[in-house]
């Protein structure tokens, strides 16, 4: 004897019932569950939209707020931005300077979040993955020039990638050289000592190199 399944709740019924004995839902012919099935699909995809448009909306929002909360790089500030990204891309930094160039919002103080995290004695401060920078008067009056100033954005434009302190400072050390930033030139700038200390901390492997074990690998 035939019978319909209850593509609700699961009964079993009678071939010939037209709704179930348990839950009353409609049963069609042959217990088919396939208008359950269609419409769970859209369900889920309207969920699933749902999901992503609050994040979407969230991440716009606090985006904002980031630039509400703090000052915009003046024009004169942006032209000394752009010259130090000149450099990163006249090194073969094509790439970084892409998104230094048309993908970051530049300010010049802090906003709500940098200013609950604190940056003390920075150069400059990324907020990811919202492509905000920030640039801290010491950005524009310590550097003694524009590669000095390309090694800070090289920095940052690892953190624009979602990379931390250790691969950023890591990287920007060995990559030094490639920007024409080599202790001979450069190595008695305040840059110099401080990226020099930092890394030492972060990245100590690239200091174990030559016949003491306490030499720059890269030099």
């Amino acid at each position: 004897m035939s019978s319909k399944k209850c593509p609700r709740c699961g009964m079993v019924n009678w071939a010939e019932a037209a709704a179930c004995q348990r839950c009353e839902a409609a049963l069609l012919d042959g217990g088919s569950e396939a208008p359950d099935e269609q419409s769970s699909a859209p369900s889920l995809l309207k969920r699933a939209s749902l999901v992503v448009g609050l994040v979407a909306l969230f991440l716009f929002g606090s985006y904002l707020s980031l630039r509400a909360t703090s000052d915009a790089a003046t024009f004169e500030q942006r032209q000394i931005v752009a010259r130090a990204i000149d450099v990163l891309e006249q090194r073969g930094f094509s790439g970084r300077a892409f998104v230094l160039r048309h993908l970051v919002s530049y300010r010049t103080s802090d906003s709500w979040w940098n200013a609950w995290v604190g940056h003390r004695d920075a150069y400059a401060a990324t907020n990811f993955p919202f492509e905000v920078v920030t640039l801290y008067p010491d950005f524009f009056a310590v550097p003694v020039d524009d590669v000095e100033r390309a090694v800070v954005l090289l920095h940052e434009a690892h953190h624009l990638a979602g990379s931390g302190e250790e691969k950023a400072f890591a990287e920007v050390w060995r990559e030094k050289a490639k920007l024409g930033w080599t202790q001979e030139t450069y190595g008695q700038t305040r840059v110099w000592r401080n990226v020099r200390e930092f890394t030492m901390q972060h990245a100590p492997q690239h200091f174990r190199c030559g016949s003491t074990g306490a030499d720059d690998c890269f030099e």
